[in-house]
């Protein structure tokens, strides 16, 4: 009998305190063991949040861990080196647009565009929410090209 735990933690620094450590003993599992590999596989999203699946075997205690893609906007307000987003665009922070390339490929598996360009413009679409600037431009100009 397998089960499927999905969790959100802080990029290399997972705890045994709640919420996550009583799921993983109640799954059967060794709560430290457990923690060490997610802290492991999540140090290069250190500072964002990250989805992490663990698949769980009860019956052998066997399990896989899975780290997920953090969120756009996690991958944004990282590249932009800030604690969250403006919403006002006044004094906004602005970000290469090869940064937005980037973060769009390494988002394609979780995306519905079609193509690269329907890719970019999810990612620009999610730096007007932020209030980022994409080479110091307006992303919404950027959007309309």
């Amino acid at each position: 009998m397998k089960s499927t735990v999905k969790v959100v933690v802080d990029g290399g620094k997972a705890t045994p305190a709640p919420p996550l450590g009583p799921q993983i003993t109640m799954l059967g599992l060794k709560s430290p063991e457990v923690i060490k590999k997610i802290n492991d596989e999540t140090k290069k999203f250190e500072g964002m949040k990250v989805p992490v699946l663990i698949e769980v075997d009860k019956t052998t205690k066997e399990y896989h861990l899975s780290v997920l893609m953090p969120s756009v906007s996690q991958l944004l307000i990282k590249a932009a080196k800030l604690e969250k987003g403006f919403g006002d665009r006044k004094d906004s922070a602005s970000i290469s647009f090869a940064e937005v390339k980037r973060i769009a490929i390494d988002h394609a598996e979780y995306s519905l565009a079609k193509d690269e360009k329907g890719l970019i413009n999810e990612v620009l679409g999610s730096c007007v929410s932020l209030g980022l600037k994409v080479d110091n431009k307006d992303p919404k100009e950027l959007i309309k090209r």
